[in-house]
C-alpha cells in the first residue's frame, strides 16, 4: 500500500495548483464585479443565500451537529489514525498539509477580518446549532480547509489508475467534502463563500503537503517503529482530549467513533513496538 501511495504522490506537481488558483481568481473577479471586495459588500452579497441554505440545512440539527466536527483536525486525524501503521506516507503528507492549513487559516482570517453571521446579523434571525460564534474570523472557513486538506491527501493517495474509476473516486471525495463543509452554514457558523473559498484553499494545502513531504522527507521518522513511543504519547493525549469533549458534548457521535479509532490504533502500535523491542 505504501509503495502505491508513494507512486501516486510522486505524480503531484505544480500543474496540480492551476485549477484551484484559477477558481480563486474567478471568485475574486466575481466579487469585484459585484462591488463585494469590502467586508460589508462581501456579507451583503450572500445574505439571501446564507439564510436560504441555513434554513434548509438547519432542518437537520442532529446531523449537522454530528458532522461539523469533521472539520476539527484532531477528529479527522483520529479517524485515519490506523494509516500510520499501514500507510505512513499518508501521515507524512497530513502533517505537512495540516501545518500549512493552520498557518493559512490564522493568517487569512486576520487579514480579511470578516464577521461571523451571528455578528453580522441578529442571532435570532437564523438557525444556530451548537456554540454561537460571533467573532471577526469568518473568512475562510477553517473547518472547510481542514476537511478538504485531509480529503485531498486521501483522494490522491488512493487515486485509481483507470480513467472512469478516477472520475468516480474524485467525484465521491469532492461530494463528501462539500457535504461536510457546508454543515458550517447549516450550524450558522459561516457564510457560503467562506466555505467555498475554504474548500479551495484546503485543496491547495493538501497538494502542498504532499509536495513538501515527498520532496524533503521531513516526516519519514513516522514510519519508523523506534519512534512509535512519540506516536503513542500523541495518541494517548488525543484520547484524553476526546474523552473530555465527550463528557462536555456527549451527543456528538463522531467523538465516540474518533476515540474508538484512536484506541484501536494505539493498541496496534503498542503491540508492534513491543514486538520490535523483544527482538
Amino acid at each position: 500500500m505504501n509503495v502505491r501511495i508513494t507512486q501516486n504522490f510522486s505524480k503531484v506537481n505544480l500543474l496540480f495548483f492551476i485549477l484551484p488558483l484559477l477558481l480563486l481568481f474567478l471568485i475574486t473577479l466575481f466579487l469585484y464585479s459585484q462591488n463585494a471586495l469590502s467586508v460589508n459588500g462581501y456579507v451583503q452579497i450572500q445574505k439571501d443565500h446564507f439564510f436560504a441554505l441555513n434554513s434548509f440545512l438547519g432542518q437537520y440539527p442532529h446531523l449537522g451537529f454530528n458532522l461539523t466536527p469533521f472539520g476539527d483536525a484532531l477528529v479527522f486525524m483520529a479517524l485515519v489514525s490506523l494509516f500510520i501503521v499501514y500507510a505512513p506516507k499518508i501521515w507524512e503528507a497530513l502533517f505537512s498539509c495540516l501545518l500549512i492549513t493552520l498557518l493559512l487559516s490564522s493568517t487569512l482570517k486576520n487579514i480579511f477580518n470578516v464577521p461571523r453571521p451571528a455578528k453580522a446579523f441578529d442571532g435570532e434571525s437564523f438557525i444556530i446549532i451548537g456554540q454561537k460564534l460571533s467573532g471577526l474570523n469568518s473568512l475562510p472557513s477553517g473547518h472547510s480547509m481542514t476537511i478538504f486538506a485531509v480529503l485531498t491527501v486521501l483522494l490522491l493517495a488512493f487515486m485509481p489508475k483507470k480513467m472512469f474509476p478516477k472520475i468516480g473516486w474524485s467525484f465521491l471525495i469532492i461530494a463528501v467534502g462539500l457535504f461536510l463543509a457546508f454543515t458550517r452554514v447549516g450550524v450558522g457558523a459561516h457564510f457560503p463563500m467562506d466555505v467555498i473559498i475554504g474548500c479551495i484553499i484546503g485543496y491547495i494545502a493538501g497538494g502542498l503537503g504532499i509536495l513538501i513531504s515527498h520532496k524533503y522527507k521531513i516526516w519519514t521518522w513516522i514510519g519508523n517503529t523506534k519512534y512509535y513511543p512519540i506516536i503513542m504519547v500523541m495518541f494517548f493525549a488525543s484520547c484524553l482530549i476526546l474523552v473530555g469533549r465527550i463528557i462536555n458534548d456527549h451527543l456528538i457521535i463522531i467523538y465516540y467513533l474518533a476515540l474508538a479509532c484512536l484506541i484501536i490504533s494505539l493498541l496496534k502500535i503498542s503491540m508492534i513496538y513491543a514486538k520490535s523491542i523483544q527482538k
